[in-house]
């Protein structure tokens, strides 16, 4: 039965965007109009494809429809920052309020490191004249500093080359959005800032790289102090009814497991892949692909009882984890749907899977789990100081064995204390797809989730 689950699910996914032939060569002065835009018709279905009904929280109420009513002169074709930053307003510093339908779509590589001229810029470029990382790592060593927070002109010097990579490298977007990758779009060093960015919809896009210049030494975050980096590769604060779909989330060639220890901690360049904080809400994450990353998607940044209780409320469904390593997600406070993921997860540096956080309500349901050496059903949830978690219908495949269903929660209470409860005390009613049963999910998921798998 479940092999006959795993071929309609496949003809339905692959149903999603009307087929079309290849696109021919985009308008190359960036607008699209209605007679001639270069576009496959597949192409300009996705621009105007709303969130199907019913499709996780971010289909609640109103839905989302993104840039859908765009008129002509509002659709862009993009191969730079600069045409980036100029189709969604014109303006970085002010384009999150510029609420006007529009649809982007992404072709090639757009590199957050270009500078206004098309000149690749480095970290040096960036950086404020009175900061230099040597000069860091002297003065902040614990062994001479001591276990405090940096302070002093070097650490000024530091929040200021911040400032300045975040005028370049984070991405504003403004309410009313679609952005959409045509076959083989790349975002490179770049965030996606979708600040009060209401009714956007991201999809068939690979992220890379979105790296730190200048990461800041938090010697009291944990036993022996962390490396903490600024830039997710998609930030979603202030939001609601957010759709990221189809996306393929990497760190390219720049690894974190690559960097070098300083004060003997890794020396992090990476933030998240999909963070979701600061009273954001009604978000669907769908068929994307996160690959050898390590922090992978945060919701609720905080443990401050306030805002965020009543909020971040997230789909989670269809995704594929390969080889990441923590956050998958980690959740505060939201009611936090994860359905029907395959996770595959392996290597040293692998912490936990699903984080449950202060007041956080997680429904983990009919998740496929492949795990390798060293990596046990014990290790998948964690418990960041929430007290209870739905999970049923998840199965296991550890190294060496057969898949098998198993109790998360109580393969998680057995090795761990205190116990977590095993009912998060709501239940999902916003799954238009068909739930599949756990063992078909890798097949699913390993074919369609990801960049270029939409028909384009």
């Amino acid at each position: 039965m479940w092999k006959q689950a795993v071929g309609g699910a496949l003809i339905a996914a692959t149903l999603v965007a009307t087929p079309g032939s290849a696109p021919a060569a985009p308008a190359r002065d960036g607008t699209v109009d209605a007679a001639g835009d270069g576009l496959s018709r597949a192409a300009r279905h996705l621009g105007r494809q709303a969130l199907p009904a019913g499709d996780g929280w971010a289909a609640e109420g109103a839905g989302t429809t993104g840039g859908a009513a765009a008129t002509p002169d509002r659709v862009h074709v993009v191969s730079s920052r600069a045409e980036l930053v100029a189709a969604l307003g014109g303006d970085n510093a002010t384009n999150r309020g510029n609420a006007t339908p529009k649809i982007i779509y992404v072709e090639g590589v757009v590199d957050g490191f270009e500078g206004p001229t098309g000149t690749p810029l480095d970290c040096a470029d960036l950086a404020d004249p009175e900061y230099s990382l040597a000069a860091y790592l002297a003065a902040y060593d614990p062994a001479v500093w001591g276990r405090v927070a940096p302070s002093g002109p070097l650490e000024a010097a530091r929040v200021r080359s911040v400032a300045n990579q975040t005028r370049q490298t984070q991405i504003n977007v403004g309410p009313n959005t679609t952005i959409v990758g045509l076959r083989g779009a790349r975002l490179t060093g770049l965030t996606l800032m979708l600040d009060g960015a209401h009714n956007t919809i991201v999809r068939n896009l690979t992220f890379d790289d979105a790296r730190d210049c200048f990461p800041a030494w938090s010697p009291t975050d944990g036993e022996a102090g962390n490396w903490n980096s600024q830039y997710d590769q998609v930030s979603v604060r202030r939001s609601e009814h957010v759709w990221i779909d189809h996306n393929t989330f990497t760190d390219g060639d720049n690894p974190d497991s690559g960097q070098p220890l300083r004060f003997g901690r890794p020396y992090q360049v990476h933030d998240g892949s999909v963070d979701v904080t600061h009273t954001a809400s009604l978000v669907t994450v769908s068929y994307n692909r996160f690959v050898g990353r390590d922090k992978v998607m945060l919701i609720g940044s905080s443990n401050t009882v306030g805002p965020d209780v009543g909020r971040l409320r997230v789909s989670v469904r269809h995704n594929l984890f390969d080889g990441v390593l923590q956050r998958l997600p980690r959740v505060r406070f939201g009611q936090v749907d994860v359905w029907n993921n395959h996770y595959r997860l392996a290597g040293d540096g692998f912490a936990y899977a699903i984080g449950v956080g202060v007041q956080s309500a997680v429904v983990a349901e009919h998740n496929f789990f492949s795990l390798g050496a060293g990596v046990a059903a014990a290790d998948l949830l964690y418990d960041w100081g929430g007290t209870a978690v739905t999970t049923r219908g998840n199965w296991v495949r550890a190294a060496g064995d057969r898949a098998r269903p198993v109790d998360l929660v109580g393969a998680y209470n057995a090795a761990h204390e205190p116990d977590l409860a095993p009912d998060a005390g709501w239940t999902p009613t916003l799954r238009r797809a068909p739930v599949l049963p756990a063992p078909a999910v890798p097949a699913v998921v390993g074919a369609l989730a990801g960049a270029d798998r939409l028909p384009l």
